[in-house]
């Protein structure tokens, strides 16, 4: 091989590297309502979207109300506040936000799932968003930092922090089981204090709350009482259209699912039912 031949291959190998790191921007198809920002700059359109809509949403109401609020003035121009939704897993949180899409889509909301892996490309999607006349919903779903996890650190600076301004047409909906975001021990208020009659946090813990203080609405989810999980079933079995002979039968088939299952939600209720309906 030549060594005119190496240098080509060299800088083809260079080439293919750089097109991994920074891969060519794709045309989207901005017909669709939802979207997925995947391989470091490609928005695909998600040609089937969740059917759920927010009056399948029950006992969440306070949450349901506040969302909707904050994302109806979001559509009207107004100031509007990223919003983290947090708590007990299967109560509804991702479906809420799911749900706003087939409630405002007609009013210009589009919805674009983000993976945290691609948040440090997050400058090049918002750049992307502002020049659309859409209003644009990042949804990071089930969103959590392990404790050596960097990465969160370019979460903080795209929702405040940041000197490039966000266009106004973008927020940032997330969810997760934990309310800071990252796991939390003891440890970590060792170095807590009293200082003047008033509690001063340790680095450590300054550091975890900093994160989620960037979201500007907190919605907090919890477990579902009983009688709250049976009217969830009720609620999925007129859905489907489902007929019950014995009431005391289906309450007692329902609570048996959810202790095996270990949780009472929304989720498991409409599982619940999927598992009862006969083939």
């Amino acid at each position: 091989m030549s060594d005119l031949d190496q240098l080509f291959n060299k800088l083809d190998s260079i080439a293919a590297s750089l097109e991994r790191q920074f891969p060519t921007m794709e045309a989207t198809d901005w017909d669709g309502l939802a979207f997925q920002w995947i391989n470091q700059g490609q928005l695909h359109r998600v040609k089937k979207i969740d059917p759920i809509r927010l009056d399948d949403l029950l006992h969440v109401d306070k949450q349901k109300q506040q969302l909707v609020k904050n994302t109806v003035k979001f559509l009207n121009g107004k100031p509007a506040n990223d919003v983290l939704l947090w708590g007990a897993r299967g109560t509804g949180k991702s479906s809420l936000i799911k749900a706003l899409l087939n409630e405002y889509s007609d009013k210009g909301l589009r919805i674009i799932e983000v993976d945290k892996d691609s948040l440090i490309h997050f400058s090049e999607l918002t750049e992307r968003l502002g020049e659309r006349p859409e209003h644009f919903i990042l949804f990071c779903d089930d969103l959590s930092f392990e404790e050596n996890d960097a990465s969160y650190k370019a979460l903080k600076a795209a929702l405040d922090g940041s000197v490039a301004a966000r266009p106004n047409n973008v927020l940032v909906y997330a969810t997760s089981n934990r309310r800071h975001l990252l796991p939390e021990s003891m440890r970590d208020n060792q170095d807590t204090r009293m200082v003047d009659n008033e509690i001063h946090h340790s680095d450590a813990v300054e550091e975890k709350i900093s994160l989620a203080e960037r979201f500007g609405l907190w919605l907090s989810f919890h477990p579902l009482k009983q009688v709250e999980y049976l009217n969830i079933v009720n609620h999925w079995l007129d859905h489907y259209h489902v007929q019950i002979s014995n009431e005391e039968e289906l309450s007692v088939a329902a609570m048996r699912f959810s202790i095996h299952r270990g949780s009472r939600s929304g989720r498991v209720a409409h599982q619940f039912v999927k598992d009862w309906i006969e083939a």
